[in-house]
C-alpha cells in the first residue's frame, strides 16, 4: 500500500508541476499586453509611462525563461504575489476565502452521498417497480435544473414565503456555529440537488450490475438475506464508479460554485475568481486558477488510495 502511494504521490507532484506551467504559458499567450490590457479603460488608451511602470512591477520586461523561474520558486515559497486593485497579498486572500469553498463543496458532496447511495440501492433492489420509477423520474428532474434555478426558487420560497431560513449571508464558525451551519446548509443542499441524482443513477446502474454476478447469484440461491448480500457482496463493489463519479464533479465544483456564492452571497473563491477576471487582476487569476487546478489534482491523489481501499487489486495493478 506504501509503495502504491508513494507512487502516485510522484505522480501526483509532476501533475502539479505541468499543471503550474500551463497556467503559466497560457497567461503569456494570450495576445496582447497583459500590462496595456489591466490599466485599459473604458477603451481610452492608458499613459505608456504607467504601462511601463506595470510592466516592470510585474516583471514582464524579463526574458520569459526568468518569468518562469521567479514565478515557480514564488510558488515554492507559498507566494502568488500582491494583488493590482490594493496591493493585497493574494496567497492571503486564497487562503481566506479558500475553505469556505471546500466547506461548501464538501458538505455539497456529503449531502449527495448521503441520499443519493441508500436511494440508488433502494432503486436496484426494485428495479422496474413503482419506487425505481418515481426515483428515477426524480432524478431525471433534478438533472435537468439548472442550479441556479433550484437556488432562486430555495431562496423565493423557503426564505421569502415561508420564512424557514435566512436568504444568504456568511457567519463565521468560531462567532456563531449553529447560523454558520444554517446558512452553510441551504447553498450546500441547492449543489446536492442534481449532484444527487448523478450519484443516485450511477449506484443504481452499479448496484444493478454487480447483483448479476455470479458470486452474488450463488449467495442469493443460498438463500441469504437481501440486506447481507447488500452488505457484504455488493455495496464494496458498487461504491468504485461513485466514488470516481463525486470526485470528478467535486473538483468541477472547486470553480464552478460560482452562480450559487452569487446567489447565496457565499463569500468563496468562486466569487473571488469573478472579481479578479472583472478587474483584470492578472496575478489574481493566475493564483486562482493554479490552486484550482492543484487541488483537482490532488483530489484524484486521494481517490486513487481510497480505490485502493476498496478494492485490492487496485493497488497491484
Amino acid at each position: 500500500m506504501l509503495a502504491f502511494a508513494a507512487r502516485r504521490l510522484l505522480v501526483s507532484l509532476g501533475l502539479v508541476w505541468v499543471v503550474a506551467s500551463l497556467v503559466f504559458l497560457v497567461i503569456h499567450l494570450i495576445p496582447g499586453d497583459p500590462a496595456e490590457l489591466l490599466l485599459s479603460q473604458g477603451g481610452i488608451a492608458p499613459d505608456p509611462a504607467a504601462v511601463e511602470e506595470l510592466r516592470e512591477r510585474l516583471g514582464l520586461n524579463e526574458p520569459l525563461w526568468a518569468q518562469y523561474l521567479t514565478y515557480m520558486g514564488g510558488l515554492l515559497r507559498g507566494d502568488f504575489g500582491l494583488s493590482l486593485q490594493d496591493e493585497h497579498p493574494i496567497a492571503e486572500e486564497i487562503a481566506l476565502r479558500l475553505p469556505r469553498t471546500l466547506e461548501l463543496v464538501g458538505m455539497a458532496g456529503l449531502l449527495a452521498v448521503i441520499f443519493g447511495v441508500p436511494l440508488g440501492i433502494a432503486a436496484a433492489m426494485r428495479a422496474g417497480g413503482a419506487l425505481d420509477r418515481i426515483l428515477s423520474a426524480w432524478a431525471g428532474f433534478a438533472l435537468s435544473v439548472p442550479v441556479f434555478v433550484v437556488g432562486t426558487l430555495a431562496v423565493l420560497v423557503l426564505a421569502q414565503q415561508l420564512k424557514l431560513v435566512s436568504a444568504g449571508g456568511y457567519v463565521p464558525l468560531a462567532r456563531d456555529p449553529g447560523r454558520h451551519l444554517a446558512l452553510l446548509m441551504m447553498p450546500a443542499a441547492t449543489i446536492a440537488v442534481g449532484l444527487g441524482a448523478v450519484v443516485f443513477r450511477v449506484m443504481r446502474s452499479s448496484v444493478l450490475e454487480v447483483l448479476e454476478r455470479e458470486h452474488v447469484r450463488a449467495a442469493q440461491a443460498r438463500g441469504l438475506a437481501p440486506a447481507a448480500i447488500i452488505r457484504r457482496h455488493v455495496l464494496r463493489n458498487a461504491l468504485t464508479p461513485v466514488v470516481t463519479v463525486v470526485a470528478l464533479h467535486l473538483g468541477s465544483l472547486l470553480g464552478g460554485t460560482v452562480l450559487v456564492e452569487f446567489v447565496f452571497n457565499w463569500p468563496g473563491l468562486s466569487g473571488y475568481l469573478v472579481r479578479a477576471v472583472e478587474a483584470r487582476d492578472y496575478p489574481e487569476v493566475l493564483g486562482i486558477v493554479l490552486v484550482i487546478s492543484t487541488l483537482f489534482v490532488l483530489l484524484n491523489f486521494l481517490v486513487d488510495l481510497l480505490y485502493a481501499v476498496i478494492d485490492p487489486r487496485v493497488r497491484h495493478g
